[in-house]
């Protein structure tokens, strides 16, 4: 008998681009969370800064309109996982330090605390907070309400699962020595710009410590809470939009400059989001995909441009059910993947990027040209596919695997690739599944529960730095480690990794970490994504330029309208 795998081509780019699930692009949308910054000061002294618009006169007034998902899964900001809550939630809140908007993000300044001063051994970190500043409804902002803050975000309570929690692994106990001081307390040393980092993160705004106490410490059915910000809520239509009115008590005197934003429901890479920032709906997008953006470069009048983004897509494979707890059936899926195909059938609905299992844009990845030649890689797939069906004979599933359950979250980018994996796996392997499109709130509910055999979404970090993500996606019992992926060598590999502060014996370990990955994958890459800005040129204040990632410079208090 023939064997068919051996004498066609095992996939086809042409056959799948004219395909259904390509013609299904545009149906949908997508879901995406800094990194490298200069050096932060040991001492610092911000007593007299005030953030200003970068550009010289700036104007007062105007209503920005904004295309932005709103289709959150809750309203607790600390949770979540997606832009769908911080994306227009973050203009409400401020944070105990920020990223600077006005240079992408690249640099941590003072936002609620006006100083700090760190001990030389980088095991205390003190902050002052600014007198006076005040929660919208009034009560004035204390240490206590950064205290509570961030021991929630450090040491959730039970039923509470906050992502970046992994950042404070280190924080042994964070004190309010009055009632304008707060200190964060190491176990053991951490550098400094990473501690720093964690703490900038856009995710960390600073609520209430009585709005924790009166809502159980869980704030995901409260719809609006009082931040600090210098926006507060006006009206919300599920799904349709979110008016913001400016703050007239903001502690930042001059800003914001806008008198309000409304926020329209548009979903990520999504025909509607380019309709409306092309026909001037709106007036500014994040998340575009790229026909809009091609577009827009060529409109007189708007401006666009692309940066990377904090996530990995990938597809999360279940280990508490068999077979798929076995490390050899999961290597043999991640080998099929053409991973060159999956980044060209999405080419007009998301920027993407070939990547494994670390940022493939950072100081730490292994260089592109060398990933390019490893198995599961290379744009020849013959080697792989050899390789994964040894692996599958050897693990017992020589004719394949039936029936596997394909959780697919309801977005454009989502929807192709799952089409596409589905057809991959069984091509090669003879793995057969069943796609089951879902919402968000069903999707991250099934997920962290395990409740699928595959999962196919998106994973956001907050730093560059391995010891974030390394511990979220791929630790034991990382908040986002979805596979309840667990082996052994890599966990006593992560507490390394994150003491060592020599840095090639550092880079040395996370090549070992890499290595484990590649025999035994915690989930199977897809893509690393790039994000398109689109705005009017009339908005200024707006620096996106260098950003990584679209989750730690949200809160739009530098924009400001140039119109007559």
């Amino acid at each position: 008998m023939t064997d068919t795998h051996a004498t066609r081509p095992w996939w086809s780019r042409r056959d799948f681009m004219q395909s259904s699930a390509a013609a299904a692009a545009g149906a949908y949308g997508m879901r995406w969370g800094l990194g490298h910054a200069a050096d932060v000061p040991l001492e610092f002294d911000g007593s007299k800064f005030q953030l200003a618009a970068p550009e010289p006169n700036p104007k007062r007034g105007g209503v920005l309109r904004v295309g932005m998902p709103m289709r959150a899964p809750h309203f607790d900001v600390h949770q979540s996982r997606t832009i769908f809550n911080l994306g227009t939630m973050g203009c409400m809140f401020d944070n105990l330090i920020r990223r600077d908007p006005r240079d992408s993000g690249k640099t941590i300044i003072p936002d609620l605390a006006h100083s700090w001063e760190i001990t030389k051994d980088s095991k205390t970190f003190t902050f002052h907070l600014r007198k006076g500043v005040q929660f919208h409804d009034g009560a004035e902002l204390t240490a206590d309400d950064i205290k509570a803050t961030f021991d929630r975000i450090a040491k959730p309570p039970s039923g509470i699962s906050i992502a970046r929690s992994i950042l404070f692994n280190a924080v042994s106990e964070i004190t309010a020595p009055d009632k304008y001081t707060v200190q964060f307390k190491l176990a053991e040393p951490r550098p400094v710009n990473f501690i720093m980092s964690a703490i900038a993160s856009g995710w960390n705004v600073i609520v209430r410590k009585k709005t924790l106490e009166e809502n159980n410490y869980n704030l995901r059915k409260v719809v609006t809470y009082p931040g600090t910000g210098p926006f507060r809520s006006v009206r919300r239509v599920e799904n349709e939009t979110w008016v913001m009115e400016k703050n007239p008590n903001y502690w930042n005197k001059g800003l914001p400059y806008l008198d309000g934003i409304e926020f329209y429901h548009v979903l990520p890479f999504s025909p509607e989001m380019g309709a409306a920032i092309l026909s001037g709906r709106v007036d500014y997008v994040r998340i575009a995909d790229p026909v809009t953006a091609r577009k827009a470069k060529a409109t007189p009048g708007l401006t666009t441009t692309d940066y990377y983004q904090s996530v990995i897509q990938a597809t999360w494979v279940n280990n508490k059910r068999k077979p798929l707890d076995d490390p050899r059936v999961r290597r043999a899926m991640h080998l099929v993947l053409d991973k060159p195909v999956l980044v060209d059938v999405v080419k007009d609905v998301a920027p993407m990027m070939v990547g494994g299992f670390i940022y493939p844009f950072s100081e730490f990845a292994t260089p592109k040209e060398e990933l390019a030649k490893r198995v599961g890689y290379q744009t020849d797939q013959t080697a792989a596919v050899k390789e994964a069906r040894a692996l599958m004979a050897a693990a017992g599933y020589a004719n394949g695997i039936k029936g596997l359950d394909y959780l697919v979250r309801e977005i454009a980018s989502f929807k192709v690739w799952s089409q596409a994996i589905q057809a991959m796996l069984q091509e090669s392997l003879n793995i057969e599944s069943k796609l089951r499109m879902v919402v968000d709130s069903v999707w991250f509910d099934d997920a962290s529960s395990g409740n699928y055999d595959l999962a196919i979404g998106a994973s956001v970090s907050t730093l560059l730095d391995p010891s974030d993500y390394f511990n979220a996606w791929y630790g034991k019992d990382g908040p986002q480690n979805y596979s309840f992926w667990d082996n052994k060598e890599f966990q006593a590999l992560v507490p390394q990794i994150d003491r060592e502060v020599d840095a090639g014996k550092r880079l040395a370990l996370i090549r070992q970490a890499e290595a484990i990955m590649e025999q035994d994958p915690p989930l199977l890459p897809v893509s690393w994504e790039r994000i398109n800005d689109i705005w009017y040129n009339f908005m200024k204040g707006h620096n996106p330029y260098e950003y990584f990632g679209i989750f730690d410079v949200v809160r739009l208090d530098t924009i400001w309208l140039d119109k007559a």
